[in-house]
């Protein structure tokens, strides 16, 4: 994925927008992007899968512009796991094969066994076709993230893009998802991961972003960002954060 003087502006209604955004993502790594609120984290992810599209620059996944990808062809290159999984009313299965729907029995189990969801499904009478409520309410929001990432790695992406995963998770389901996360990061998937757990972006991220006010602050290894900031900001911010945390 490569951003080259990315640009995105918004109405005035809903700040922020991206300026002059440059940004390289090699196969393999796990980019973990950080910032406060309204700083413009979850805006440039949504640019890869064309949710909102740039108004200047150029943006390619593979080496290809994105506008000139069908936009069906480019969301299955690239998958998203939202702040907030949503589960479909029906069955597990129906709700794992809205990422691919010619997925095979054996392909959402291997699906389920790297995202460490296996014993979920097991776990019910139903297994793959047990009944999920609307909303699944019938399960926990741990296990509807899961399944949620489950439904993005079925898809088998080029690039998995995260958004605040953990931000609408109880505290004890957070350990699980982010372990997930990291051992994904581990088989060499690439990914885009939006976190404001610190500790995570520390520990998993092959690069750190921090980004203030629609651009790219700062950019560098974990042990850079955490350890040897350059950037004002990005002192202030952590100095915010890790005091609080």
């Amino acid at each position: 994925v490569s951003f080259d003087h990315v640009d995105l502006t918004y109405p005035e209604s809903m700040e922020p927008s991206l300026t002059d955004i440059n940004l390289h993502v090699k196969k393999g790594e796990t980019v973990g992007i950080i910032g406060g609120t309204g700083s413009g984290k979850s805006s440039l992810v949504h640019l890869i899968p064309r949710f909102y599209d740039i108004t200047g620059g150029s943006l390619k996944v593979k080496g290809k512009p994105v506008t000139q990808y069908d936009i069906n062809i480019l969301r299955s290159l690239v998958a998203v796991v939202q702040q907030k999984s949503v589960l479909f009313k029906g069955t597990i299965r129906s709700n794992l094969l809205w990422g691919k729907e010619d997925a095979t029995e054996e392909e959402l189990w291997e699906a389920l066994r790297i995202a460490q969801a296996e014993e979920v499904v097991r776990g019910k009478d139903g297994q793959l076709d047990e009944l999920v409520e609307q909303d699944g309410r019938n399960f926990s929001g741990g296990q509807k993230q899961r399944i949620a990432i489950v439904r993005a790695l079925a898809m088998e992406p080029d690039v998995l893009l995260f958004d605040e995963p953990t931000s609408a998770l109880d505290p004890e389901m957070v350990g699980e998802v982010l372990q997930v996360i990291s051992d994904l990061a581990k088989d060499g998937i690439t990914m885009v991961v939006v976190t404001h757990e610190m500790g995570f972006a520390r520990k998993v991220g092959t690069r750190v972003l921090f980004m203030d006010g629609g651009q790219i602050a700062e950019e560098g290894t974990p042990e850079q960002i955490f350890e040897h900031p350059q950037n004002p900001r990005t002192k202030e911010f952590l100095s915010k954060v890790i005091n609080v945390i």
